[in-house]
């Protein structure tokens, strides 16, 4: 949706600045999160295992990027706590990728709760959704100004 906007500028529609790995894989893991709430899983026993072997994968990994930048661990302290050496060598060089995976989905949960909360009735899932990927890949603090903004005028309506 990003890409083909005319509501927002060339360069980000192109993503010149990159991808904001805080927002665009908050999002993906966000998204994760939206298949279990709403209850994809119920009658997928090995689905659901799946989704939590993927969610168990992600919590070592923020493990992992905390002990390689901020506890000095080896590359081989990092393997051995279940993370692929490919992976590993992922986050030596881009420290503090995993946390804004999870930092990302975590702040897009926390804006949708605010939005419910201050909307009541007025909230609705296909609205939050919808302005999240019109706005496309921002930085979370921009994303909180525009979810305040979306607040105010829906309340003002």
């Amino acid at each position: 949706m990003q890409q083909e906007s005319t509501e927002i500028p060339v360069f980000r529609r192109k993503r010149v600045f990159g991808g904001l790995s805080a927002f665009a894989e908050g999002w993906g893991l966000y998204a994760e999160q939206l298949a279990v709430e709403a209850d994809w899983y119920r009658d997928d026993p090995k689905g659901r295992l799946g989704q939590l072997s993927d969610e168990l994968f992600r919590a070592r990994r923020l493990v992992v990027d905390t002990g390689l930048h901020a506890q000095h661990w080896t590359r081989q302290q990092a393997i051995d706590y279940g993370i692929p050496a490919a992976e590993v060598e992922r986050y030596v060089v881009m420290p503090g990728q995993a946390c804004a995976y999870k930092i990302g989905e975590l702040e897009i949960l926390a804006q949708r709760t605010r939005a419910e909360k201050a909307l009541g009735a007025r909230f609705s899932m296909k609205s939050f959704h919808d302005l999240l990927l019109r706005t496309g890949t921002v930085p979370l603090a921009v994303l909180t100004q525009v979810v305040e903004a979306d607040i105010a005028a829906r309340l003002k309506q």
